[in-house]
């Protein structure tokens, strides 16, 4: 009766997950999901970072690139992110095999990145402990000695010796020294509280996330809005609300950094480029509203950030603490360094200080804990080891944490800003060009090189992508972005003339108005093909019924908009990266950064070595015969042995062809269930 009772209790706080018709876990509702989505945007990212970076970037100008970031980049990515994941019924690695067998590489891209960034983001959970164990003190330790409170008794860091580059800037003259390795006891116990955290809110799957992930979410929401009461009722805030909402400094949009920050940090806080939106996507209902989903997302984490933004910067004007020209402080500090002060000015400063840090807390490994689970996701759903999610995600948090106590020494501040700065400004956007660039290149490419032709394919291909790589090469060389844009947009315009030219006649009708001419009927193959086809095929699945469909200019904002501005974006960070080549924290990120690039070609040039994590009846999937500016119909997820016998490989009935008109004219398609039958 005991053992039974207490499997009730169990069951009743971690249950199972439901299972949807294809077998896979199910979240228990649409609700769940965006909740759990939301809470990877909503986090550090949101009350810590972002307050960092606008605070380095101060003025209404920093909402030019980063809203047009939002708009052109992340709104696109997080469609394509959402609607992969869920027609694919998989992670990064599966969804993108099924767009092309070669893009196995871009899908574990998303993995590293989350698996590195979880790393450093637990052990800035362990320093908000420790302000929480303070909270109880009184008065509060911090009061008078904001800073030092924050350098000296939470992070401790260890003594350093500044590292220089030579006075011409050729050549390092000496590297920075870090003397304090030891491991911190404190932050340490405080990173096993955290990953015992993230342990207990995935280990049982999403139906345990769906959950934790109501709390998660709700609990911050209240808070932010009472801290944002109280700060901007503090003397002077008003002033510090002016440094962003009534400055203007047009010089700063002139600055390649702005915008390169702007972008890794819309990638950060919306968690573009991790993998869990893919991942968490691929537990929703099959045939849910996924372009509403995306955009809902978005947009709460747009709101959340800004909104949460005026406690930080009415507190800043109330400690007249102004930004100065040079000083760049590192991510996360403006937040350390400005809720401590509010608390001090509520009455019953302790319960407000509990409060707040126990707020940060959860928000904190709500991302936290998504990032772990692109990870567990990749490995469950590959079949590579025999044991359950249970074990997997223990094994993953053991392995996870000893990972993480580099960043819990002496050193470990200054190991996050270098981990963090390169990881966003080089890995991130690396990940996010390729996703982008790639789903709206290769997909069916066959179909483009039966109408067109290979050379025709490939000479375009060298005027698209080798106009960006020459253009931004330009722009650097000679110090002109005017002139690395026109000889970029030139260079393609080149491409695309030869390409046409030599391009076979298609036989198949263009969309639309495109067929006036076989000229402008071979360019739209060559240019529009691969990710218009992409958004119709996605379409039958994301987009039945009354569900939002992707729109008919979301490819050509993949390709033509997000993918040129991320190179662009891309670019930056080597500069950048030449004058601190002297800090060994700077360069350990770079490389770190680096070497995740180098997983993504590699799997592009040579597939084969990730055939590992998928599982072995669905590497076939995306290799099904196509044929142009036909859809390929609700196959997604199905073993290939089954897509070919519904495609041909035994009879069937004509009715299984799907009606493409139907989709063109907002009306649902026939539905069919999983063995390709009509229900």
């Amino acid at each position: 009766m005991t053992m039974d009772f207490l499997r009730k209790v169990g069951a009743w706080i971690a249950p199972p997950p439901p299972k949807a018709d294809d077998g896979r876990d199910q979240w228990p509702s649409r609700a769940a999901f965006l909740l759990a989505a939301m809470g990877g945007c909503a986090g550090q990212g949101n009350l810590l970072r972002y307050p960092s970076v606008l605070y380095n970037n101060y003025g209404l100008q920093w909402f030019v690139p980063y809203l047009l970031a939002v708009f052109l980049i992340a709104i696109p990515a997080l469609i394509l992110e959402v609607s992969i994941g869920q027609a694919y019924r998989g992670g990064t690695v599966i969804a993108f095999n099924n767009i092309n067998r070669r893009l196995k590489g871009v899908g574990m891209g998303p993995v590293i990145v989350s698996f590195i960034v979880v790393q450093y983001f637990t052990v800035n959970l362990a320093w908000i402990m420790n302000y929480f164990r303070w909270s109880f003190t009184s008065p509060l330790p911090w009061e008078g000695r904001i800073e030092d409170f924050y350098w000296n008794d939470v992070l401790k860091v260890g003594e350093i010796v500044e590292g220089s580059l030579s006075p011409d800037g050729k050549s390092v003259a000496s590297y920075q020294q870090y003397f304090s390795r030891a491991l911190i006891g404190e932050t340490v116990g405080w990173s096993i509280f955290i990953w015992f955290l993230i342990w207990f809110s995935i280990f049982r799957g999403v139906g345990m996330t769906g959950r934790v992930v109501y709390f998660t979410m709700g609990l911050p929401i209240v808070t932010t809005i009472i801290f944002v009461g109280r700060a901007l009722s503090l003397d002077n805030a008003s002033e510090g609300v002016a440094l962003i909402w009534r400055t203007w400094r047009t010089d700063q949009l002139a600055s390649g950094t702005v915008w390169q920050v702007a972008v890794g940090q819309v990638f950060f806080s919306t968690g573009i480029g991790f993998g869990y939106f893919t991942s968490y996507a691929s537990y929703n209902q099959k045939h849910s509203n996924a372009v509403m989903d995306a955009i809902l997302i978005c947009g709460s984490n747009v709101l959340f950030e800004n909104f949460a933004a005026f406690a930080i910067f009415g507190v800043v004007g109330y400690l007249r603490r102004w930004p100065q020209d040079g000083e760049r402080l590192g991510a996360f500090v403006v937040g350390f360094l400005t809720l401590p002060e509010a608390v001090l000015q509520m009455p019953g400063a302790n319960f407000w200080a509990i409060l707040l840090f126990f707020t940060l807390v959860v928000l904190g490994f709500s991302s936290a804990f998504v990032m772990l689970d692109v990870v567990v996701t990749l490995i469950c759903d590959s079949g590579m080891v025999k044991a359950s999610r249970p074990i997997v995600v223990t094994v993953l948090t053991v392995v996870s944490f000893l990972m993480c106590l580099p960043y819990c020494t002496g050193f470990g501040y200054y190991l996050l800003d270098g981990v963090d700065r390169w990881v966003n400004n080089v890995a991130l956007i690396f990940v996010a060009w390729s996703e982008v660039s790639s789903a709206t290149t290769v997909y069916r490419w066959r179909d483009v090189v039966e109408q067109t032709g290979l050379p025709a394919f490939i000479v375009y291909q060298i005027g698209f992508f080798g106009g960006q790589i020459f253009g931004i090469s330009l722009a650097h060389g000679i110090n002109s972005p005017a002139a690395g844009a026109e000889a970029g947009i030139a260079f393609w315009v080149a491409g695309s003339i030869v390409a046409v030219l030599i391009a076979r006649t298609p036989n198949a009708k263009a969309a639309r108005f495109w067929n006036w001419s076989n000229f402008i009927r071979k360019f739209w193959f060559l240019a529009f093909y691969s990710g218009n086809q992409i958004r119709r095929d996605l379409n039958l699945i994301v987009g039945q019924g009354k569900n939002w469909k992707i729109p008919f200019f979301l490819p050509f904002l993949l390709r033509y908009i997000s993918g040129p501005a991320l190179a662009i974006v891309f670019s930056f960070a080597f500069p950048e990266f030449h004058t601190l080549r002297y800090d060994p924290m700077m360069i350990t990120g770079f490389i770190l950064s680096i070497l995740t690039i180098i997983v993504v070609l590699v799997g592009f040039v040579m597939p084969r070595y990730y055939d590992a994590f998928i599982p072995i009846g669905r590497r076939g999937e995306g290799t099904e015969p196509t044929t142009a500016m036909e859809t390929k119909g609700d196959f997604a997820g199905m073993p290939i042995s089954q897509i070919a016998n519904a495609e041909g490989g035994l009879p069937r009935d004509s009715s299984l062809d799907h009606d493409d008109k139907a989709v063109k004219d907002d009306v649902a398609p026939p539905a069919y269930s999983s063995n390709g039958l009509r229900t």
